[in-house]
């Protein structure tokens, strides 16, 4: 059985020391690092490249906002959240609310490795209703990942440095994102896109 490394990030330490132990006690499971901040979360999934990281909504820096980072960094890590509250955001692998016990979190952190998402069933009306509105907009996978990069304030320039393209690639892609959205400029297709309507 191949072991499956994790790395957990969340600014409490208590609960993320208490997650660690727990995890570390599941014969497959490996804890690789651990952190407390966005920055913390892509040193290390630049440096630890798990397969699995577990990411607090709400630290600082703001989980949702190290996603983009943590996968252009690791992009096969799958990136699970952490979260008491209903924001999501598409780039990541599964939702869990903190409450979750140990049996649930390992049957999430599984799901995600074997390549399916995992969402908390509190959670799941709002991950579809965000779904939905993907689905409307009929964004392409890379589409999802530069309109993500602009809504993190990302310039063209530095979105095409992220994503190995060049930058009339990005303003095509950009074109194509605001005709499907509707809009006529990046800020507010950034805005669209963060509120999800």
């Amino acid at each position: 059985m191949t072991a499956i490394t994790i790395a957990i990030v969340d600014d409490h330490p208590l609960f993320r020391e208490g997650v660690s132990r727990t995890l570390s006690e599941t014969e497959d499971f490996i804890v690789v690092g651990e952190g407390a901040s966005a920055d913390d979360a892509a040193t290390l999934a630049a440096s630890q490249r798990p397969d699995v990281l577990l990411l607090d909504v709400s630290m600082p820096g703001g989980g949702i906002d190290a996603i983009p980072e943590v996968l252009a960094r690791s992009p096969q890590t799958k990136v699970l959240m952490l979260t008491a509250s209903e924001e999501v955001d598409l780039l990541a692998a599964g939702y869990v609310v903190k409450g979750i016990g140990s049996r649930g979190l390992a049957e999430a952190i599984r799901t995600v490795v074997g390549g399916s998402r995992y969402i908390s069933p509190s959670m799941r009306a709002k991950v579809i209703e965000t779904s939905l509105f993907v689905e409307r907009t009929s964004l392409t996978p890379r589409e999802h990942e530069v309109i993500e990069l602009v809504a993190g304030g990302l310039s063209n320039k530095h979105i095409g440095r992220r994503l190995n393209l060049q930058e009339k690639t990005i303003k095509h892609h950009m074109t194509e994102i605001l005709s499907k959205l509707g809009v006529s400029n990046r800020t507010e297709a950034a805005i669209r896109w963060r509120q999800g309507v």
